[in-house]
């Protein structure tokens, strides 16, 4: 072993009283955060001294110890140990939530009510969310804290960016419903939303979430599963003349990556950073039509390329159908691209998890309208005050998050809970 993880995972043995426990796995993983950084872990499964001859390879022993840390700044991520069941000698005593608090704040470097805040405590676990000076944030990050009645710390999961004050526009919140109300109507969207239970879809009018700055300049929308800067939006139709007449064939994809010491150790980028640039935009587009002439040749014109993006060493290509229907679900692929000969080696389509729909009764037809159903609706919407990381600023800019947790059936104008739908 690198004599510089050995001396990591000597850290975490002492930090976490591990002395009847040793090393079974570990590996180096690296990942990005929303800041384009790259943040290079050490993911540690460390087994009881009394499991030394533990064969199972699908599960590990009760007590087994999961530890993620930052190698470079030494912060935990994860501790999770099997079973809630900790052969550590390490105990803590917490007569109150506010010992919890300080034992996080030493632990993490966070500040209480100014970098994350309590949300709730279930089954003794403690939750807590990130948060700028009290105020929610988006994407939103938490710290989870479980102990068993010994005192030893069972679970530990800090997830999120908890950016210091560098990061964040400080203004006062100003906005209120009447002061957006006119957005507010441009948000109520028309869809129909599958009723398992009624076996038939059924139109209603439901808020469309989205943050509004502060400053009333615009708004922003966010997408989880990537952020907006390794997103390449394309938005270009897919069309050809001839089918491909050769059978597609799907590769195993690995989607593990496990990092040499050098590359943690020399900070290298993210290869998931790397911009796409025109050329391999064009051929990946290529490869993308000539999958799509193959495996739906008849589909010409009827899919939209709407961005491509890096992610676990692959280029992922986001389509969607040109013209469907008003639904919550919509249909997409996702096409894996190899980064290197610009192939698709597989893909993944929703069309099996919509085909569950089919058979469903059409919606009724549409009796309400939309100014009717705001009027219903405008003493239901929420407006809350959220920091939300503005790409293009690269700061935490103060939004108002627009939402609504009720909807208006379109066919009746009854008012209903979203979970009804």
């Amino acid at each position: 072993m690198d004599k510089r993880m050995k001396d990591l995972v000597d850290f975490i043995r002492d930090k976490y009283g591990l002395k009847k426990y040793f090393l079974h796995t570990y590996q180096i993983r690296s990942n990005t955060t929303i800041f384009n950084e790259t943040v290079y872990t050490l993911d540690m499964e460390w087994f009881p001294d009394h499991e030394k001859d533990w064969q199972d390879e699908d599960f590990n022993p009760e007590g087994t110890a999961y530890i993620e840390m930052d190698i470079h700044s030494k912060e935990v991520f994860t501790v999770i140990f099997t079973g809630g069941r900790s052969y550590a000698n390490k105990k803590f005593s917490f007569n109150d939530r506010d010992e919890i608090i300080k034992w996080i704040e030493k632990e993490t470097g966070l500040k209480y009510q100014q970098q994350f805040h309590f949300w709730k405590e279930e089954e003794g676990k403690i939750h807590f969310k990130e948060c700028i000076n009290g105020v929610a944030v988006s994407p939103s990050g938490s710290i989870e804290v479980k102990f068993d009645d010994a005192g030893k710390l069972t679970q530990l999961f800090v997830c999120g960016q908890f950016p210091d004050e560098s990061l964040v526009i400080q203004e006062k919140y100003k906005l209120s419903i009447n002061l957006i109300e006119g957005m507010a109507k441009e948000q109520l969207k028309l869809a129909e939303f599958p009723s398992m239970e009624k076996k038939k879809l059924v139109p209603a009018y439901a808020m469309e979430e989205i943050y509004i700055k502060n400053d009333l300049s615009g708004t922003l929308n966010f997408e989880f599963i990537v952020d907006a800067k390794s997103r390449l939006p394309i938005d270009e139709v897919m069309e050809w003349e001839n089918s491909s007449q050769k059978s597609f064939q799907r590769k195993e994809l690995s989607l593990v990556e496990n990092m040499a010491p050098e590359q943690a150790f020399s900070k290298e980028p993210h290869p998931d950073l790397k911009p796409i640039t025109e050329s391999e935009s064009k051929m990946c587009l290529e490869s993308i039509k000539l999958l799509l002439s193959g495996e739906f040749p008849e589909d010409s014109g009827n899919w939209i390329l709407k961005s491509l993006h890096r992610e676990k060493g692959y280029i992922h290509a986001v389509l969607k159908v040109k013209e469907q229907e008003e639904r919550v679900f919509h249909r997409k692929l996702l096409l894996f691209i190899d980064p290197q000969t610009y192939e698709v080696l597989n893909y993944m389509d929703n069309k099996s998890l919509l085909e569950i729909y089919k058979d469903f009764q059409a919606a009724d037809l549409v009796k309400v309208t939309k100014e009717e159903s705001y009027d219903k609706l405008k003493n239901l919407i929420e407006l809350s005050p959220y920091y939300v990381y503005d790409f293009e600023q690269e700061k935490y800019v103060l939004c108002g998050k627009l939402d609504s947790q009720y909807a208006v059936i379109a066919s009746n104008g009854d008012v209903v809970n979203l979970s009804e739908l």
